[in-house]
C-alpha cells in the first residue's frame, strides 16, 4: 500500500471523470440514435482495431466463453505486429429498463456494470490495491432505452488462484518452509482486507478464488509478499459507512468459508484474525465481537453449499478473470 495513501481516503468508487470526446447531444438525438461512453488504455486501439466501437458487443471469442442470463464473459487474444495482448471480456447484452432510461438522462454517468468496474478497478489503483489492468470498458444507451456495457481486464498470464495455489504450495514445499511461506501470504491477506475495510469499502464475493499469485511463488518463499496478491472482481465492490458491520462480517465469512482447503488450518485463522486486527486507528479497531458473528455467517454459506453443491463454492471457479 502506498504510504503515502490516506487510510481514511473518502474518494467515490464510481466517479467519472469527464475527457474529451465524452457525448454531449442533446436528448432526442441520444433517445432517437443512442450514443456511447467509452473508456480505454493508449495500446487498446492497437490491438482491438480503430472500429472497435462498432464491433465489440459481437466479436467472436478465442476460447473459455461462458454465457449466463444476458451477460458473457470469456478470453479474447488480440495479436498485432508480432505483439500479443489477451484479455478476458465481460459483456452485458440486457441491462434493467430502468438504468437504460437513467443513462439516457443522464448519459455521462456509469450506468452500466461494465464502466462501473472500470472505475472500481481504477480507485483501487489509485489507492494502491493490486488489481488486474483494466483494458477498456464502455457503455451503449439507446436507442429507447437500451443499455449494453463491456469491460475488458488483461489477463493474468502464469498466475493462480489461492484455492488452488495453497494445496499446490503445500506439496511443494518442505513443511517448515510452507509454514514460513503460509505465515507471509496470511499477513498480505490481513493486510488486503483491513486496508479495504478501514475505508468502510467492502469487496462482497471475498472468497479465496478471487485473489491470484504467481505459479512461481509456490515454489519459493518471497521476501516479501506485499503487493504478490492481487485481487480481481471488483464488480460488487462498495462503500458502506452506516451498514459497514454487515458487509464487513460478509467479507470475513466469505473469506473463512472458501479457506476450507487443504493447507490451511485453524491456527492459520487465527493469525489472520490478529493481524486483521493490527495497524486501525485505535477507536476503530475491530472488537472481538465480531468472532461469532463471523461463525454465524459462515455457517450459513457451509449448510447452503450443503444444500445446493452445485450452485454455490464460488472457490471452485477456475477462470482467470477479473
Amino acid at each position: 500500500m502506498n504510504a503515502n495513501c490516506p487510510l481514511r481516503s473518502r474518494t467515490p468508487l464510481t466517479r467519472l471523470a469527464p475527457e474529451l470526446g465524452d457525448p454531449v447531444s442533446a436528448f432526442w438525438p441520444r433517445l432517437l440514435r443512442g450514443v456511447r461512453l467509452l473508456r480505454k488504455q493508449a495500446d487498446w486501439d492497437r490491438f482491438a482495431g480503430p472500429d472497435w466501437p462498432e464491433r465489440i458487443m459481437h466479436l467472436p471469442l478465442t476460447d473459455r466463453e461462458h454465457r449466463k442470463q444476458g451477460r458473457s464473459i470469456g478470453r479474447k487474444i488480440f495479436t498485432e505486429g508480432g505483439d500479443t495482448l489477451s484479455v478476458y471480456l465481460k459483456r452485458h447484452f440486457r441491462l434493467s429498463w430502468w438504468r437504460g432510461w437513467m443513462a439516457t438522462l443522464f448519459p455521462n454517468a456509469a450506468w452500466s456494470p461494465g464502466l462501473q468496474e472500470w472505475l472500481k478497478l481504477r480507485w483501487a489503483l489509485a489507492e494502491g490495491f493490486p488489481v488486474p489492468r483494466a483494458v477498456a470498458a464502455g457503455q451503449f444507451v439507446g436507442p429507447w432505452g437500451k443499455l449494453q456495457s463491456f469491460l475488458a481486464v488483461e489477463e493474468l498470464h502464469g498466475m493462480l488462484p489461492l484455492h488452488e495455489a495453497i494445496p499446490l504450495a503445500l506439496g511443494r514445499l518442505e513443511g517448515r518452509a510452507f509454514l514460513r511461506w503460509k505465515r507471509g501470504l496470511v499477513a498480505e491477506l490481513a493486510r488486503l482486507a483491513r486496508e479495504l475495510h478501514i475505508r468502510s469499502v467492502f469487496h462482497k464475493d471475498f472468497y479465496l478464488c478471487h485473489f491470484y499469485i504467481p505459479e512461481t511463488l509456490t515454489r519459493t518463499i518471497p521476501a516479501d509478499w506485499s503487493h504478490r496478491v492481487i485481487l480481481i472482481d471488483l464488480h460488487r465492490l462498495a462503500r458502506h459507512t452506516l451498514t459497514r458491520i454487515v458487509w464487513q462480517v460478509k467479507d470475513l465469512a466469505q473469506l473463512c468459508f472458501s479457506s476450507d482447503i487443504a493447507g490451511i488450518t485453524a491456527r492459520d485463522r487465527l493469525r489472520f484474525w490478529k493481524y486483521y486486527r493490527a495497524q486501525w486507528p485505535r477507536e476503530r479497531t475491530p472488537g472481538h465481537w465480531l468472532v461469532p458473528l463471523v461463525r454465524w455467517k459462515t455457517q450459513l454459506y457451509v449448510r447452503h453449499r450443503r444444500r445446493r453443491p452445485d450452485n454455490i463454492v464460488a472457490f471452485q471457479d477456475h477462470r482467470r478473470a477479473a
